[in-house]
C-alpha cells in the first residue's frame, strides 16, 4: 500500500453535513484508544467551528470506498493569525491559511498519506502563508512539517486545558 493509489476528493463548507461524521470517526480511529477522551468529545466542536467558515477547505483520501485520511482548514482572519504574536515584523505577504487538522488511519501511516493530503489541501490556496499548531510533545510530527517547509516561530496554549503547541509557519506553495 502506498499513497500513490489513493483518490483525493475536495470538499467545502456546503459539504460539511455529508463528511462531518466521517471526519469525526476517522479522527477517533487515528487518535487511538489511548487518546484523551475529553479531546475526543470536544473534536466535533472543532469540526463544526472550522466547517462553519464559508471558505472551509477539506480533502479526504480514499482507498476505494474506505476513507484513510483527511486534512482541513480555513483562511485566517486578517490581523488575528496565530503567528503574529511571535514575529516582530510580519512578512510582506501575510495573507494566511490556517491548517487546522490532519489525521491518517493507523493502517496508512508512513506511506506518504500525510504528505499527499497536506499538499492537496495547500497546493491550490491563494494565501501567502500557512500556519498550524503541533503539540510540543510530538517532535517527530514537528520534524515532518519542517521537512515540508514549515518553521517553528513560537509556542502557544490556545485553551487553558489544551497542550502547549509549536506555532509553525510556511510560505505557500510548500517546497
Amino acid at each position: 500500500m502506498s499513497a500513490a493509489g489513493l483518490e483525493i476528493r475536495r470538499f467545502g463548507h456546503d459539504d460539511l453535513p455529508q463528511i462531518r461524521q466521517t471526519i469525526i470517526d476517522l479522527h477517533a480511529a487515528a487518535a487511538g484508544p489511548d487518546r484523551d477522551d475529553d479531546f475526543k468529545k470536544k473534536f466535533p466542536w472543532f469540526v463544526d467551528h472550522w466547517g462553519g467558515n464559508a471558505d472551509f477547505a477539506c480533502v479526504l483520501a480514499y482507498d476505494g470506498d474506505e476513507t484513510v485520511g483527511f486534512a482541513y482548514g480555513a483562511p485566517a482572519v486578517p490581523g488575528r493569525e496565530w503567528w503574529r504574536e511571535h514575529l516582530d515584523q510580519a512578512p510582506e505577504k501575510a495573507v494566511t491559511f490556517s491548517y487546522s487538522e490532519l489525521a491518517v488511519s493507523p493502517n496508512w501511516r508512513k506511506k506518504g498519506v500525510a504528505d499527499l493530503l497536506s499538499r492537496a489541501l495547500l497546493e491550490e490556496r491563494d494565501e501567502d502563508l500557512a500556519v498550524l499548531l503541533v503539540d510540543v510533545e510530538h517532535p517527530r510530527v514537528q520534524a515532518l512539517y519542517e521537512d515540508w517547509g514549515f518553521r517553528k516561530v513560537g509556542e502557544r496554549q490556545p485553551f487553558p486545558d489544551s497542550p502547549v503547541y509549536a506555532v509553525m509557519l510556511a510560505e505557500l506553495p510548500l517546497r
